[in-house]
Formats: structure tokens, sequence, C-alpha cells
């Protein structure tokens, strides 16, 4: 093991000259620089890479490729760093390719309503963009995320629930493969039956199957009216079951997002708002007039049935704004509420009559624990999401807390649900996959072997190999 080590070092290190001499100060081995780029968001530990490259380009993805794949060295992509489950950590070293400076928008084609980007573009700088064109990019994980990391993890976010995820807007990939191969998966038709999809494979991979590098998106038409409302409820469960007869009744809500009252409360006080302190509906609603009026005319109905009150209406631009921001801002505020603690978070997705139970119940969990533990989520499409606050260096205090998680996955699969809705796998919930997938995992696994022999491509993320 010592020597076999030794031999690694000894590629690494060359791997790192031969990029240096090629990049020169777009490689970097400070130290800092290596811990930003090993950065997780909650309580996995930093495990930084020998050397950070910055690439501007497929093709200059595909030379470090080939520099790393000759010498059997790792490599890891970095967007913009907001992954939650240690999907940029280097567990085995190696070479971090951040794309983030392949920030271009290499084509918009309004009349066929998609677009064409490269990796590193976030969704804000893309909304930017297509301002003026009258379309929008609908998916909003709430972190402002690159595009190549939103398809790399399967994103999805507030949004969801009308637009779908990045599965269903991400039409083709551009994807450099492990031997410096770049393909591209599929062209900009609306639909094909012409071989295996392999755009469908690539999101969603984590960077474990290829890098990808070019990105082309559905775009959806900016709608004429937008109204968002907020909702209070009397109880948790109260609000969970509005949300589900909301779906079930086909009301086609943009966004409808669940604050238990802790969030609640440290929304208020991080964000400067001043909601009543019970369990919370965020809503949007998208449309035409007429529609749009409907549409609310309808949830407020089926609202007061559950124990819905304090309707509020946000029309203008700023007040929508303003709630959203306070919406993508829980993580920090639950922050707030335990200074010097850190934030342990996961999430789970279960089909939506089953959403009220497993809410409940995750809910009675954390009450019993004693510790600080919102709990938010998408919940129009079954999605839920606690951050418990704990002291890492108490073991007893991160032991009751992992326990809380690992009932909530475990509650999630038993209701035909999924360990992640979102976050992914990473190296957070590697051991829940054999438990949702079963013999699914072993095809996983071939898949990953065929494609990356040598295991450079994010080595120790999803599972095991």
């Amino acid at each position: 093991m010592e020597a076999r080590q030794e031999k690694n070092e000894n590629a690494v290190g060359e791997a790192i000259a031969v990029l240096t001499q090629r990049f020169g100060d777009r490689v970097s081995t400070a130290q800092a620089m290596r811990e930003q780029h090993g950065h997780t968001t909650t309580y996995h530990k930093n495990l930084p890479p020998d050397a950070v490259v910055f690439a501007h380009s497929t093709e200059e993805v595909a030379e470090i490729v080939r520099v790393c794949a000759t010498r059997d060295v790792p490599i890891i992509p970095f967007g913009a760093g907001s992954s939650l489950e240690g999907q940029l950590n280097a567990p085995f070293g190696g070479i971090s390719i951040d794309l983030s400076q392949m920030d271009k928008i290499l084509s918009v084609n309004a009349e066929d309503l998609d677009c064409t980007v490269q990796a590193g573009v976030t969704r804000v700088e893309l909304n930017e963009y297509l301002r003026d064109t009258g379309l929008f990019f609908p998916i909003d994980p709430g972190a402002n995320a690159s595009i190549g990391g939103m398809a790399s993890t399967r994103a999805s976010g507030t949004n969801a629930v009308r637009y779908g995820t990045m599965r269903e807007v991400v039409m083709g990939v551009t994807v450099v493969m492990a031997d410096g191969r770049i393909v591209r998966t599929a062209r900009r038709a609306k639909k094909s039956s012409a071989g295996y999809d392999l755009t469908r494979l690539m999101v969603g991979s984590e960077g474990t199957l290829g890098i990808m590098t070019e990105i082309t998106l559905k775009l959806f038409g900016i709608p004429e009216v937008i109204a968002a409302a907020v909702c209070s409820f009397d109880t948790l469960e109260g609000a969970c079951d509005a949300t589900i007869m909301t779906i079930q009744t086909g009301i086609p809500v943009a966004r409808i997002e669940l604050l238990d009252e802790v969030m609640v409360r440290g929304s208020n006080a991080y964000s400067h708002l001043d909601l009543a302190e019970k369990p919370t509906l965020f809503l949007e609603f998208h449309g035409s007039e007429a529609s749009v009026k409907e549409q609310s005319e309808r949830f407020a109905e089926i609202a007061s049935e559950f124990g819905g009150s304090d309707f509020d209406w946000a029309t203008r631009a700023e007040d929508r704004t303003k709630l959203w921001t306070a919406r993508h801002d829980a993580f920090w505020a639950a922050k707030q509420m335990a200074p010097g603690k850190e934030g342990v978070a996961s999430d789970v997705c279960v089909p939506i009559s089953r959403l009220a139970e497993c809410v409940m119940e995750t809910k009675a969990d954390i009450d019993a624990s004693g510790l600080i533990g919102p709990i938010v989520g998408h919940v129009g499409d079954g999605n839920f999401h606690a951050s418990l606050m704990v002291d890492p260096g108490d073991k007893e205090e991160t032991a009751k807390a992992q326990g809380i998680l690992d009932r909530m996955v475990e509650r999630a699969l038993a209701m035909d649900g999924t360990c992640t809705g979102e976050h992914g796998i990473g190296q957070g919930k590697i051991k829940f996959l054999d438990a949702e997938h079963g013999p699914g995992v072993d095809v996983m696994k071939a898949i990953k072997v065929a494609l990356d022999p040598q295991n450079i491509f994010n080595p120790g993320k999803i599972f095991p190999v």
C-alpha cells in the first residue's frame, strides 16, 4: 500500500508539472485554493485535491483528462461549489477541474425555445441574459449554481412542481469521456428514438461518468402574470394536506414551498420578515391574469379547509424577490439560530399521497431529540429537507442527528420514495443506494466500469468501485 501511495504521489506530481507547463498560472496548488475546491456547504470533512486547473473550453478539458488518464490521476469537476453531499471532495487526491471560467452562452434559439451554454454559466447569469428575449430558465435550486453542476446532480428546486427538474429540461450535453474523447449526446430536436439515451445517463451522474462541458436546455416563456402568496396554517399536517389536495386537484402552481414554524422563526430573524410563527406555505402562480386569479381562488378554498389563514399576496416584483430570497436563505437562517454549530442537512422525496405522513413522523423525531432542526420542502413534488444544527465536536449530538436523518431516509424508502430528491448521493448517502436500487446498483457499477475503467472520474462518490 505504501509503494502504491508513493507511485500515486509521483504520478500526481508529474501530472501537475505537465499541466503547469501547459496552462501556467491557471494551475494552483495553493492550500487555500485547494481547500476551497474541496469545500462542502454542510458537515462533510473537507478533502482537498492536490491541484486546481481552470479550464476555458471543451478541448482544454479533454486535454487535462488525457494528461490525468495516462497517469491514473483522479479528476473532480467543480462548478460553483454549492453541492451538499461531498460531491466536490477528493478522498483520493487528484486534480480539480474548475469549469467556472467556461461561462459563455453559446447560442439562444428563441424560436425553438432552447439555448446552449458552457457548463460554468450560472442560472442567474443565464436568466439575466435571457430577460430581453421574453424567455426564462425555470430550474431554481436556491443557490446560484452552475448549469453544469445542476445537470450533474439532476437538480430541481422551487419551480420543479410545474417545470420539472434538470432531467426534463436538459436536451443534450457535450461531455468529455474518461479517455479524452468528446461526445455530443443529442441534437436539438424535441424528441428522438435514435439509440440509447446518453443525455439521461450523464444527467445526475455527479461527475463519475464524464465531464459535461456544454449543455443544451429547454426554455420557457416568461408568464404574463406572476403572483406570489404566503399562507400560514394552524398545524404542519394541515399545510401538508393542503399541498396534497392542491396537487391532486390539478391546480398548476409554479411553486409551493413548506416552512415549519421553526424555520419561519429563523427566517423572520434572518430575512427581516414578520410572518406568523406557524407552519407556512410560500406559493407562486404563473399564467394569464384570469388563470392566476382562478388558481389563487381555488387554492384559498383548499387552504381554508385545512386551517389556512393570513393569506397574503405579493404581486410586485420586489416583494416576490424578498419572499423567495428568504426561502433560499433558509439554510443560513437556520445556522443563525444556532451560532457556532454546523448544519447536517438531508432530503428525501415521497409520493405526494404520503407527504403528510412522512413529514409528521420526521417532525416528531426531531422534536423528541431536542435539536434545532427546521423542515423546509419543495412539497409540491413530495420533496422535503431537514437541517439539524449540531456541534461537530460533540459526538453524541452528531450521532443523534445522523440517527434522525437515517430514519428519515428509511421512512421515505418504506413509502416507496427515494433517499434523495435533489441533493444527490455524493459521499453522504452511499449506504442508502443498495436499499433503494438493490441489484440495480450492480448495473450502475457495470456502466461506471465500462465508461471509466480506471475509475479516475470523481472516485469515492455514489458507490465504491
